[in-house]
């Protein structure tokens, strides 16, 4: 009696086999791709937080020298006005100039103003002002200067979509906290500084110390003054 041969099964894949391969396949490389998007988003978000804590540490350590290295006879002015959903401030120094190039020109500054610019789109910019001419009431070159000479002839913003920016000054006299300061001849022990960047930004809180230093000016005046009296009669 003869067998029947045995049919053996032919290797391949079946309809079924193939579209769970390739539903597999696509499902492999959407994770592939999603994880590197999702990695990619996050070392981006990294790298800007970075940037901007490097760009808030270098506008921390510009004030702190600024402040830290004022002469004994700056005129140190804070006003500070409400704009009804800011408070403004514009934070003067001056008798303390600077010679520096702007426009390819040697210029020298004898006031510098940090000044708070609300926007349209409900932020404020931080933006650094520098004027040729001293600037604030009271100065003796202020008298009969115009108004464009009062103009700024640089400017240089230094912060972006900053949610608020606050001063207050210590008074060492009295000890007391100021939210202005116009007082001649005498600078405050601290400025304090709160601020937040951003709808989410954190508050920020920072002191800046103002060493106290003697001012020369009226005392060498009243030797320049001496030197050219007359001699006593006898």
């Amino acid at each position: 009696m003869k067998l029947p041969p045995v049919r053996s099964r032919k290797n391949g894949f079946t309809l079924l086999e193939l579209v769970l391969a390739m539903g597999l396949m696509v499902i492999l490389v959407g994770m592939v791709f999603g994880t590197a998007r999702t990695s990619l988003a996050l070392g981006n978000t990294i790298v800007e937080t970075q940037n901007e804590e490097m760009l808030h540490q270098a506008f921390f350590e510009l004030l702190s020298q600024r402040f830290s290295s004022l002469p004994g006879n700056t005129r140190f002015n804070l006003e500070v006005s409400d704009s009804g959903s800011h408070y403004l401030s514009d934070l003067t120094f001056q008798n303390v100039p600077l010679s520096f190039t702007w426009g390819g020109q040697a210029r020298i500054a004898k006031a510098v103003q940090l000044s708070t610019v609300k926007r349209r789109n409900g932020y404020i910019d931080i933006v650094l002002r520098y004027y040729e001419n001293e600037i604030l009431e009271g100065a003796e070159s202020s008298f009969g200067s115009t108004a464009k000479s009062k103009e700024p002839f640089a400017e240089l913003v230094l912060l972006t979509d900053v949610r608020y920016f606050e001063w207050r000054v210590l008074d060492g006299r009295s000890m007391e906290w100021q939210y202005d300061w116009d007082q001649q001849g005498r600078l405050p022990l601290q400025a304090e500084l709160t601020m937040a960047i951003g709808a989410k930004g954190e508050e920020i809180r920072q002191i800046f110390w103002i060493p106290p230093k003697a001012n020369l000016e009226p005392r060498l005046r009243s030797l320049g003054g001496g030197g050219n009296a007359p001699p006593p009669a006898r």
